[in-house]
């Protein structure tokens, strides 16, 4: 812990101010960072200006949300400003929490139509804990359906909701048009630039504090690499100066890690620019430590003081990620053993403090437990794009056992979409043990309707959500704690077509299967014994050949012999798959494919298996 300081001793870092962005997802806070930099000169005049910037990651730009937080700075009016880019998807809360620990003041981005929604209530909520003063920036205000009073009231009632105090209530409102790159403090005199909205920064954002001769202090909030400086640890200094070549060092409960600064960069435009030495208030990134973890403080070997170590709210979901154990496994990646799943997996802890992961009794597989699906799929599928294949389970909640029973965990689930869609949407939240709490009716003809949820129950909703509404559902969700169990949640009612064998699937094979159920490969694809093919029709797995050839004669005696027409087979996301399997299924991941399959590939194991499970319960 850090030793108490008199508040007369500390002082301001007057050139700096830091920023971070909050909001829910969509309302604007990468393209307003983006709108930012090309006025202030972090683009050179003949470079190729690129939307959503600093979603810099491959996943980041397809699926269009912020994953990881990231940082920038801006030099203006002789002020250095720190902006802090954060996720707006609630299953990324953990980068949202240690983002706010390294910056002064928030800026609030709330939609200027939709008002604010489940995840600007968390991340407002988390600000407002920290006593961080709060710009509230009204976004979108040329959508022609913006209803600017009615959300500025809306907003009001959050703050007064989340118990904030006087002082926190009274806080300035910016008019923005993050696209168009405009701003302005009074709706009758409308922006040309985002002049307004930095002056306000400046205004309202205090100056970091540090004491003057105090020992560094650097909190560790992320992790970086470099192929030529190794592990980063990016942090912002408390106090104290560092210098590259300085010595410095990280206290732990019972030994301490010492290196030498080898790089010291700063957030300068869409860059990090080498620098030989940085004080209170910026934001670093170190290179010089081997060992260093998200959480943990950068000081001086000569008079270590350790801060307050992070913490960030617990996982609510679990996944088993091992070794890809399929009959053709090992012919498509290029990280195949325990060992290098294990590394992994062990150096994404370190970036990322909400995800945690522990061994298993078999030693190759490993239990992932994450904030929700969102954010394992997403780990998932960047080990596939780095080259792993791995088997995952589907994802389970973790439970907590009470004196007056099982609890699991809910969120507050919200979906906005037309109203001839309601219907359909109450139908699919009924199934899932949802129980809806609220419905508005806007002007546009569309709906918002608020559900609580278990979170089992939003495995795999959203996809179905979306194809039921014709893509045209907005799905938003917060975490709402732990309450009591609310019983079993249907699954899928229909059982599996599993291949029998291992070969090549053949048209004719097919066409003779796919009466049976919906098949999940094409013809000509390598398949194996246990390998789900399809979703049967009826209830109840059936094992089935999809390998067999016809056997050739010189005589027809059909007309369909003639031509074989074999319906599409339905290709799953990775988000659906997780949906679909059960608890005794997988999904086998590899750079190329996605294949499901059954624990058991043999059919007597798993005949035995049921057999056994239904003497347990008949014991039990």
């Amino acid at each position: 812990m850090t030793t108490a300081t008199s508040p007369a001793a500390l002082v301001a870092q007057t050139g700096i101010r830091t920023v971070g962005i909050v909001a829910h997802v969509d309302h604007g806070k990468t393209t307003l960072v983006d709108s930012l930099l090309r006025q202030n000169g972090a683009f050179r005049a003949n470079e190729e200006l690129v939307e959503r910037v600093m979603d810099s990651g491959d996943l980041e730009r397809e699926k269009g949300i912020t994953i990881l937080a990231k940082e920038t700075a801006i030099d203006f009016k002789g002020v250095r400003v720190v902006i802090v880019d954060t996720p707006g998807h609630a299953d990324f809360g953990g980068e949202v929490e240690r983002s706010l620990l390294a910056v002064d003041a928030v800026l609030l981005l709330v939609d200027a139509s939709e008002g604010p929604l489940p995840q600007t209530r968390y991340v407002l909520s988390k600000a407002l804990a920290r006593s961080l003063p709060v710009i509230l920036v009204i976004n979108k205000i040329d959508r022609p359906d913006a209803r600017i009073k009615e959300v500025i009231d809306e907003v009001y009632e959050l703050f007064l909701d989340l118990g904030a105090n006087e002082e926190q209530i009274d806080f300035p409102i910016v008019y923005t048009n993050a696209r168009a790159g405009t701003a302005t403090r009074d709706m009758e005199r409308p922006g040309t630039d985002l002049v307004p909205l930095l002056d306000c920064v400046i205004d309202t954002a205090p100056a970091p504090l540090h004491e003057p001769g105090h020992p560094l202090q650097v909190l560790v909030t992320n992790l970086a690499a470099n192929d030529f400086v190794g592990r980063i640890a990016v942090g912002r200094i408390r106090n104290g100066f560092v210098r590259k070549g300085a010595k410095i060092t990280v206290v732990r409960d019972a030994s301490t890690v010492t290196g030498t600064v080898t790089s010291l960069t700063l957030p300068q435009g869409i860059e990090r620019v080498e620098v030989p030495e940085a004080g209170p208030g910026e934001i670093v990134g170190i290179a010089g430590l081997a060992d260093v973890e998200i959480g943990e403080t950068i000081t001086d070997p000569a008079d270590p003081r350790p801060l307050e170590r992070l913490h960030v709210d617990p996982p609510t979901l679990q996944m088993t990620f091992g070794v890809n154990t399929s009959p053709i496994g090992g012919k498509d990646g290029r990280f195949l053993t325990s060992r290098q799943l294990k590394a992994r997996l062990e150096k994404e802890v370190l970036g990322n403090p909400a995800i945690e992961v522990s061994p298993t009794d078999s030693g190759e597989a490993f239990q992932v437990r994450g904030r929700g699906e969102l954010q394992l799929a997403i780990l998932v599928e960047q080990m596939r794009r780095e080259g792993f294949e791995l088997e995952v389970s589907r994802p389970e909640v973790l439970i907590h056992r009470t004196e007056n029973g099982i609890e699991e965990p809910f969120e507050q689930l919200t979906i906005d979409v037309p109203v001839d869609f309601v219907g359909v949407i109450t139908g699919i939240m009924a199934e899932r043990r949802a129980r809806m709490e609220n419905i508005q009716h806007g002007a546009d003809g569309r709906a918002r309707v608020d559900f609580l949820i278990p979170t089992r129950g939003l495995i795999g909703v959203r996809g179905r959500i979306l194809t039921e509404t014709r893509g045209t559902a907005l799905i938003h969700q917060l975490s709402a704690g732990y309450r009591p169990w609310v019983g079993e949640i249907p699954h899928r009612t229909n059982g599996c077509l599993i291949s029998d064998r291992t070969g090549v699937t053949t048209g004719y094979a097919l066409y003779g299967i796919q009466e049976r159920g919906e098949l999940f490969v094409g013809e000509g694809e390598q398949t194996y014994e246990g390998q789900i093919i399809g979703e049967s029709a009826k209830p109840g797995d059936m094992d089935v050949n999809a390998v067999r050839e016809k056997k050739l004669t010189n005589m027809r005696t059909h007309s369909h012999d003639e031509a074989i027409r074999l319906t599409p087979p339905r290709r799953m996301a990775l988000e659906n798959a997780l949906e679909f399997i059960g608890p005794d299924e997988l999904i086998e991941v590899t750079p190329s494919a996605l294949r499901l399959r059954k624990r058991l590939l043999n059919e007597n194991d798993r005949r035995r298996e049921a057999g056994r499970r239904a003497e347990m319960r008949e014991s039990q």
